[in-house]
């Protein structure tokens, strides 16, 4: 549980952090990296093959078809994840206006996800200062109430030494995590230039990984703004069939990074027309590197200060004020996917009435019955391609 809470505080893939924090804890700093690296090389391949018959045969279609269907899905399961995290964490009506305010910033003053995160986090340091019961975490995970059983590392045992608190390991390892990721990035900026879509791609997603409070669909309207509106890798359309990809395929969410490297890498075609899986195949590695990254340092770095005080880690006022703002920010995401699904060409274009009411059946299945994601998309497939 510790463990669990300092990972929730973090920003990044809660789960992978504690895969990579279990694995370092039973069998030190190589144990953390493989259980790390394991936890989304699986994905990671699996998503390299599905995006490389996304862009090769997209356009046949029953693949055509299948999309088709799966984005009224997608605007309903994103505003299902709105709904899910919003009732964990909006626990008083301050965080609801905060939600509201947060959703009005994103989608209507279209300000950088970045100074949203800032601000809220300024307005749980002061909220949390003067008026505490409104920035209580609501979502912190509790003890469970189990017996204390005998286990291998516990509270009850020595902390290993691996995992006592160094100044000195603290230091090297946060200067192996730095060249690691400097490095790649200098020599690429060197040979390509900094402009060049590789840099650009390794900068854009290290700030993503800094920003993912609240799981992965907090950092999908960031990546949005930058690599469908700024960067123009991929469009909003892709951007909803890589989430989709995302839902159905094992491993975190926010593996569909992988998809937005490999479609830029891909529809730039980086190393040549001749070469275009290639380059969506190393887009695709050379993002997912620079994402997940800072999550090795953080349990490598973090793991022993947490190990050596035993203490217990809970979501601050900051983060409890973020998560708020995620719902808003996340909600955004939504209405943004459903005005691109009921109007493909525009407001100027007519309403696609069978999208939304796929969209609809999609929600009621969600909300109503607790459908499963999964399930709810492969039926919009189908449906998608009874549309051809």
């Amino acid at each position: 549980m510790r463990a669990l809470n300092y990972c929730m505080v973090l920003p990044g893939p809660e789960a992978q952090q504690l895969a990579t924090y279990i694995g370092w804890l039973m069998h030190k700093t190589w144990g953390g990296v493989m259980a790390g690296v394991l936890f989304v090389l699986p994905s990671l391949a699996l998503l390299i093959a599905l995006s490389w018959v996304y862009m090769a045969w997209g356009h046949v279609p029953v693949v055509a078809g299948i999309f088709l269907g799966i984005k009224p899905a997608v605007a309903a399961i994103v505003l299902h994840a709105a709904y899910r995290v919003g009732t964990r964490a909006l626990k008083h009506a301050a965080l609801w206006v905060l939600a509201a305010a947060s959703f009005m910033a994103v989608y209507v003053w279209g300000l950088p996800f970045p100074l949203i995160v800032a601000g809220a986090a300024a307005i749980g340091l002061a909220g949390g200062r003067w008026a505490p019961w409104v920035f209580q975490s609501s979502s912190a995970h509790a003890s469970s109430g189990a017996q204390p059983q005998d286990a291998w590392i516990g509270d009850h045992t020595p902390t290993p030494p691996h995992a006592q608190h160094s100044s000195k390991r603290l230091a090297a390892v946060l200067t192996v995590g730095l060249a690691l990721w400097a490095a790649p990035l200098a020599v690429m900026t060197v040979v390509e230039g900094w402009n060049h879509t590789l840099p650009q791609m390794g900068w854009f997603f290290t700030k993503a990984a800094l920003l993912t409070f609240g799981g992965a669909y907090a950092v999908l309207p960031y990546v949005l703004q930058g690599a469908v509106e700024h960067h123009a890798w991929l469009t909003a359309s892709q951007m909803m069939d890589g989430l989709a990809l995302g839902e159905t395929t094992p491993g975190p969410l926010i593996m569909v990074v992988a998809f937005v490297g490999f479609v830029g890498g891909y529809a730039k075609a980086l190393f040549g027309p001749d070469q275009l899986f290639m380059a969506g195949a190393v887009a695709a590695m050379w993002v997912t590197w620079f994402t997940f990254l800072p999550s090795f340092l953080f349990i490598l770095a973090g793991g022993p200060l947490v190990e050596s005080t035993h203490n217990q880690w809970k979501l601050t006022a900051p983060l409890t004020a973020i998560t708020a703002a995620v719902v808003g920010v996340i909600l955004s995401l939504a209405v943004f996917f459903g005005v691109h699904v009921l109007w493909p060409q525009g407001f100027s274009g007519h309403v696609d009435a069978i999208s939304a009411l796929m969209a609809l059946g999609a929600a009621v299945a969600l909300f109503r019955f607790k459908a499963n994601v999964i399930a709810v998309i492969g039926v919009c497939a189908v449906l998608g391609l009874l549309r051809l």
